[in-house]
């Protein structure tokens, strides 16, 4: 498919900021696209727009684009059209086309979620807040840490493909407070705990030594637990909570110490040294975002399995590395059977990651891949901006130097040690020099790293059931994890921004991208999914409309499948193409 804008020096970069109305317009013609009328053939690209049919509430949308893709994942520009029935169109706002969406779902499933349309405008409200709240930002990021922080903070718009990217419960006013996207940065709460009545494990005694000097002192014979000041506000009434309180076996230390940055995730926080996962009774995009029993022995268990694959990962691709989650503490309140508390268990429980100190490259600059491959400039780490007057041969060989960092041990891992990462934009740092070019790339997140049981028996058949199963996939849908997360969430994005500057090279960009995984397969040979990937298969894009329509936990996402740009014959004709039409 030739680009709308195919010349040499032509760019289909944005002149600006969406508005918020047009933001959650776009990402629901995403979502129709991917999920509903994409794979039923109810879409077509003519005359320099996209149209779109919804089959059975019977509505035509027409959106202007920027720039087609191969992937399919096109960028719209302008207010969304619906036609009448005299033919003419007249626009829709994202309240109308919310509503459509509903309807074409209802009719679709049989059911209805009446959740729906308030998730969409719980979106839209955080949009339009961090929108005014941009404006008023400060100045550029001056050193390596605020550049880090200013990456993390900037991802106004979020998710493109998933239709409640900002979903949040709660007033604006008393989340705005702790939210990445206005630069909160605040101290935490502390609690003073009786030894007896603290949960934790550990794999490295640095993990738990680094919670215990994070604040004040405490009395002999309590520990420090740190707590998220807004999740303190939300349990702070628990009965059992209030008796410990009353009778000393908590004690409340109030907020202090140095303050923590709220991280894209927004319940990750970084003070520069150590980040600190903490549990939030929010429902933030899809989940509420509680750290359950067994994620939190889950972290510290991953990071003990995961050493030696980890070490010959390191060994073998040096310009990678993983941050470790080797530790957790909570609050272990007895209940009324005197086990305890799962509410405050989970509530209060805190999983400690490594800082970056500890894996950063030294003299690099660590920005999150999301922000750098956002569609549009919102922060310094922006490849437009990270990369201002990029030529056509120094993004290709940025991009070339970013694929020979990512891709390689993402497969080594799943092919030859049974673990999938999960790659996700959000879930990697790119290291970059002082020229902006990538020397090291960072994942994070064991949360979404799992096992596949064939290559680990004895490690999961050492961890009790509730901690083992939520850590394994089977090798079907760990492949599909792998592929989804690491091509069609992180490179086709990142792709898609640098193909923003320099249209005409969306093909040679993929094709650099299948020279990698070929290389990958000559050097360490090339099992059947890999082949099949070569070979153009359809590549497996989550379904987040599909997904938060039925209310399933993200683990039970199911996928739907995309056209494939990696097949040889697909880039030789999409090149030819765009050879002929230049």
């Amino acid at each position: 498919m030739p680009s709308l804008t195919d010349s040499p020096g032509a760019t289909a970069a944005p002149a600006g900021l969406p508005s918020a109305d047009e933001a959650v317009a776009h990402t629901l013609v995403n979502c129709l696209l991917r999920e509903v009328s994409g794979p039923e053939h109810q879409t077509v690209v003519a005359d320099g727009s996209l149209l779109l049919r919804l089959p059975r509430r019977g509505v035509l949308l027409r959106v202007a684009l920027r720039r087609t893709s191969l992937l399919g994942a096109h960028r719209f520009t302008g207010a969304v059209a619906e036609q009448g029935d005299e033919g003419d169109w007249s626009e829709v706002d994202w309240r109308r086309l919310a509503a459509y969406v509903h309807d074409e779902l209802s009719l679709r499933t049989g059911v209805r979620n009446e959740e729906f349309l308030e998730q969409i405008a719980s979106s839209h409200e955080a949009v339009t807040t961090t929108l005014a709240a941009v404006s008023r930002k400060g100045h550029a990021p001056e050193d390596r840490l605020s550049a880090y922080l200013d990456s993390e903070q900037s991802l106004l718009f979020g998710h493109r493909f998933h239709p409640t990217p900002k979903a949040r419960t709660g007033d604006p006013r008393a989340w705005s407070a702790y939210a990445p996207e206005v630069g909160a940065a605040f101290p935490l709460r502390y609690l003073a705990v009786r030894a007896e009545l603290v949960a934790e494990e550990s794999a490295q005694p640095w993990a738990t030594a680094a919670l215990d000097d994070l604040g004040p002192e405490v009395p002999g014979g309590y520990r420090l637990l740190p707590a998220h000041p807004w999740q303190y506000e939300t349990l702070r009434e628990h009965p059992l909570l209030r008796a410990a309180l009353d009778s000393g076996d908590v004690l409340d230390l109030g907020p202090g110490g140095r303050p923590f940055a709220a991280t894209a995730s927004v319940r990750t926080l970084y003070d520069g040294e150590t980040f600190l996962k903490f549990s939030l009774n929010v429902r933030i995009t899809n989940c509420l975002r509680k750290n359950s029993t067994y994620e939190l022995s889950g972290a510290v268990a991953l990071t003990r399995a995961l050493a030696p694959a980890l070490a010959d990962l390191a060994e073998r691709f040096p310009g990678s590395g993983v941050l470790r989650e080797p530790a957790y503490r909570s609050l272990a309140l007895p209940g009324a059977d005197g086990a305890p508390d799962r509410d405050l268990l989970e509530g209060f429980g805190v999983i400690v990651r490594e800082g970056l100190p500890s894996r950063l490259a030294p003299g690099t600059t660590p920005l999150l891949a999301a922000a750098v491959a956002d569609e549009f400039p919102t922060g310094a780490a922006q490849v437009s901006r990270l990369l201002p007057d990029a030529r056509p041969d120094t993004a290709l060989a940025w991009w070339s130097a970013y694929l020979d960092l990512l891709v390689p041990p993402v497969l080594a891992a799943y092919f030859d040690h049974g673990l999938v990462l999960e790659p996700h934009l959000q879930n990697v740092l790119v290291c970059v020099d002082g020229d902006g070019m990538p020397a090291q790339v960072l994942f994070r997140d064991l949360e979404g790293t799992k096992l596949l049981p064939e290559h680990h028996r004895d490690t999961l058949a050492a961890l009790p059931r509730e901690v083992a199963e939520p850590m394994t996939y089977d090798a079907q849908r760990g492949w599909d994890r792998v592929v989804y997360c690491l091509l069609v969430n992180h490179v086709a994005e990142l792709l898609a921004a640098l193909a923003d500057l320099h249209p005409h090279l969306e093909a040679e960009l993929w094709a650099r991208v299948r020279a990698v995984l070929q290389g990958h397969a000559d050097r360490y040979g090339c099992p059947p999914r890999l082949a099949a990937l070569l070979a153009g298969v359809p590549l497996p894009a989550k379904a987040n409309l599909l997904t938060r329509w039925e209310r399933k936990a993200d683990r039970e996402a199911g996928y739907v499948r995309l056209p494939s740009p990696l097949a040889e014959d697909v880039l030789r004709d999409s090149d030819t193409t765009r050879s002929t039409t230049r």
